[in-house]
């Protein structure tokens, strides 16, 4: 069985990854792909206080339990199916529950850090940077987090400066020079999203995968 694309999705929080991954898996077809999101692999911290889970930076790769993540991943690339674990961010805490998600010929990987390990870009095909400017990824974190993550306002802007900004500094925006497609403005540039599924279908057609 021919290999599967393995295709990364990377850039600072709020940047617009998943608008993008989401173009993506509606143009090239859901069914084709198995889309597996780096946020899911945060640690479970219920062994801490709650107390002690708020001060845990999440925006530095050690936030991230790689190991699972690969293990996965090059399971789906084996065509094996998986259950990826479920987050829960208002707690900070893996929840019982799981997402099976099976093997298809493409493999969709998204998260803010996933250019930042070696291992993980070496198995990537092709590798996508979300850039936007820095006002507009906070302000699109904000609204997620308070929406989404049930967080208050106050503790988002805490995290983000404290934690957020500094890791997008020291960490993602350095990953940037491995990309092999950046994408300006965000999920909202649809000529650049146009090039990349007209490449992902391309590629996909080379390998005899349509």
């Amino acid at each position: 069985m021919q290999r599967p694309l393995v295709i990364g999705v990377a850039g600072g929080s709020g940047s617009g990854k998943t608008t993008v991954s989401r173009a993506i898996l509606d143009r090239v077809g859901s069914e084709r792909i198995a889309f597996l999101q780096h946020d899911s692999y945060y640690y479970d911290l219920s062994h801490l206080s709650f107390e002690e889970r708020r001060k845990v930076n999440f925006d530095h790769p050690d936030a991230f339990d790689n190991d699972l993540f690969l293990t996965h991943l090059d399971a789906l690339i084996h065509n094996q199916t998986i259950a990826s674990p479920m987050y829960d961010f208002a707690h900070y805490v893996r929840l019982p529950a799981v997402t099976k998600i099976e093997p298809r010929p493409v493999i969709l990987l998204e998260g803010i850090l996933i250019f930042a390990d070696v291992a993980l870009r070496k198995r990537m095909d092709i590798k996508l940077f979300v850039d936007a400017e820095s006002d507009k990824r906070f302000i699109r974190r904000l609204r997620r987090d308070v929406r989404d993550r049930k967080r208050n306002v106050d503790s988002v802007i805490e995290q983000y400066l404290k934690t957020v900004r500094p890791m997008h500094l020291e960490f993602v925006e350095p990953s940037k020079r491995y990309a092999d497609i950046i994408i300006p403005r965000g999920g909202l540039n649809a000529i650049a999203i146009d090039m990349v599924v007209a490449r992902i279908e391309w590629m996909m057609t080379e390998r005899g995968q349509r």
